[in-house]
């Protein structure tokens, strides 16, 4: 028995939005059957120390993520 997936819903560097916050994918792959994406969150404020580098990456599923940014 065949097992089809569908594509990704969002792709390598789109603007998504997701409960928490807001970023841009960075890969996504099948986890299990279903589509997990890497997403940089967008920086906030610089601190006063400066910055090094992103400030976070998060893993989420294709359903917690809301949509695409226009």
């Amino acid at each position: 028995m065949a097992f089809h997936v569908a594509a990704p819903k969002f792709g390598k560097n789109q603007q998504v939005y997701f409960l928490g916050g807001s970023g841009k994918v960075k890969t996504c792959f099948l986890d299990s059957g279903i589509w997990a994406y890497c997403v940089e969150m967008e920086l906030g404020p610089a601190p006063e120390s400066g910055r090094i580098g992103p400030e976070a990456t998060v893993l989420l599923h294709q359903s917690e993520i809301e949509g695409a940014i226009a």
